[in-house]
């Protein structure tokens, strides 16, 4: 297997031997949903948080007597059928909403999607993102360039259109990408399943690294 190399111009500058462990995986529908649900799951804060009607303040009180006054019998005004009363079945913020992801589950998860992708036509390799300072313009210049190359919706698209990978901190490099709401960026050694599908297309910068680096993780 193998697969294009480009330069920030979009034009051709040679090719890259891909490893099948890593982007000839099969697909694995069950094994990828579990494993996204979990780390979706995992990321979720949890700050949302409800009272229950005996945290609620009031209702000590029952508010009118149990028979003659013709309305219905109510005991608390802290019951969840109050405006001010307490929530049923509300959220927590004491629930623990992590949850645990075997590793070699994560990768046979990842390189299932990344082949899936690779298959597609939605991984770019890119020799390297260099800037001479941190410039949206000269971002949005190799996207278009891109996008000239083939992979038209990386610029087209207005929400999660590409995952621009780095292969370290790069912080030009992350400057200039940053601004673009369309665009995510951070280091391709951190990606997972949940975060490559998100996005259209990933960018991979320096891709011999990339692809020795995910061959080492996922084998």
């Amino acid at each position: 297997m193998e697969s294009i190399i480009y330069n920030q111009k979009g034009e051709q500058s040679g090719k890259i031997a891909l490893p099948k462990s890593v982007f000839g995986a099969r697909w694995n529908a069950d094994l990828v949903h579990q494993v996204v649900t979990s780390l979706l799951s995992s990321a979720r804060r949890g700050t949302a948080h409800t009272k229950t009607r005996g945290e609620v303040s009031g209702g000590g009180k029952k508010p009118w007597k149990q028979k003659g006054t013709g309305r219905a019998r109510h005991g608390s005004t802290r019951s969840p059928l109050w405006v001010g009363g307490g929530v049923t079945h509300g959220p927590r913020s004491d629930k623990n909403y992590a949850r645990a992801v075997n590793s070699k589950m994560a990768a046979r998860a990842l390189a299932s999607v990344l082949s899936q992708k690779l298959k597609d036509g939605e991984i770019v390799f890119v020799e390297s993102l260099l800037f001479d300072a941190p410039k949206t313009a000269r971002a949005k210049d190799t996207l278009t360039a891109l996008a000239k190359a083939g992979f038209t919706h990386i610029v087209s698209k207005k929400q999660n259109a590409a995952f621009v990978g780095l292969a370290g901190s790069e912080p030009i490099a992350k400057k200039s990408f940053r601004n673009l709401g369309n665009i995510s960026v951070g280091e391709w050694r951190n990606l997972n399943a949940a975060e490559v599908l998100r996005n259209k297309y990933l960018v991979f910068s320096e891709p011999e690294k990339a692809v020795k680096f995910f061959e080492e993780k996922l084998k």
